[in-house]
């Protein structure tokens, strides 16, 4: 194989792993990244940090692999997806599997040091990731399921951090599977009149005309629990302050997604980085800024 044709396929790899589009591993990462610094009352190892991130990355990649060889005749036909690579027929469905099969192997080599600890957590969390794209043939509303699958670091962080997963942690998840419906249901919307003529089930075709409505339902019902936890936990207003910048960014999507236009809504669901890294921030500054500033 020349240098031409190995830049050729390194780049197809790439984009099947969607490694030149980051928000879906943000969107994996945030949730984690909660559980890990409550779990650890802000000061995690720097080895689980570790493994905790770029796990994330290879299990992101590794799903995303899976979900384009599971949509891999249906995505010709999505004008959002039709020059993925195993669409355009740049990669063959065995060389996919293939690769996803080497990225989930990478990332159980990764979690050896605290496979004691997390593994049936671990096997679910597979599971989840390699199941979800068929959710898409007969769940109403799949991005529930994509919620679960990309919250499952959550229970994993605290069973790695602290040897348990305490209710709190599984009010974590329901929020974030909350959180999913929302933004994959911006997602989705960009993509409705695809998917209804290929016969794909989603959270936008399901909610019909009350999409909007739903999305920012689900927002204030992931707000709302996130709001619970904090306050069970004892936090104050550091806390609070990154919940209701994340509202702020709620209410600044409602007005992307209210006319349906498929580039805001597109932007709206990309805008969701903002989300996950407000709530982020509250917990920094409510765990490590708020002791420090008390001093």
């Amino acid at each position: 194989m020349n240098y031409a044709a190995l830049k050729d396929r390194l780049d197809a790899y790439e984009k099947l792993m969607r490694l030149d589009k980051p928000i879906g591993t943000l969107l994996l990462l945030w949730p984690t990244l909660w559980a890990l610094w409550i779990a650890t009352q802000g000061r995690p190892h720097p080895l689980l940090l570790w493994i905790f991130v770029l796990g994330t990355l290879l299990m992101r990649s590794a799903g995303c692999v899976v979900n384009d060889w599971a949509d891999r005749d249906f995505d010709p036909h999505v004008e959002r997806t039709k020059d993925r690579p195993l669409a355009a027929r740049r990669v063959s469905p065995r060389e996919a599997l293939l690769l996803a099969a080497g990225l989930t192997l990478c990332a159980g080599l990764l979690i050896l040091p605290i496979w004691k600890d997390i593994w049936p957590l671990a096997l679910v969390a597979v599971f989840l990731a390699g199941s979800y794209p068929f959710t898409k043939r007969f769940f109403a509303i799949p991005q529930a399921y994509l919620g679960i699958a990309f919250g499952f670091g959550i229970p994993m962080a605290f069973a790695a951090a602290t040897g348990q997963v305490p209710p709190g942690a599984w009010a974590l998840l329901v929020a974030n599977v909350f959180w999913a419906v929302a933004y994959d249901t911006e997602y989705a919307m960009v993509d409705r009149e695809d998917d209804l003529k290929i016969g794909i089930r989603t959270a936008a075709i399901t909610f019909g005309t009350f999409d909007v409505a739903a999305v920012m339902i689900c927002y204030a019902m992931s707000l709302l629990i996130l709001g619970v936890v904090g306050a069970q936990l004892g936090f104050g207003l550091p806390y609070h302050l990154g919940l209701t910048a994340a509202a702020l960014v709620a209410v600044y999507h409602f007005f992307l997604i209210r006319d349906r236009d498929r580039l805001r809504c597109f932007k709206a669901f990309r805008h969701n980085t903002w989300f996950g890294a407000a709530v982020f921030l509250g917990l920094v500054a409510e765990l490590n800024l708020k002791p420090w500033l008390l001093a």
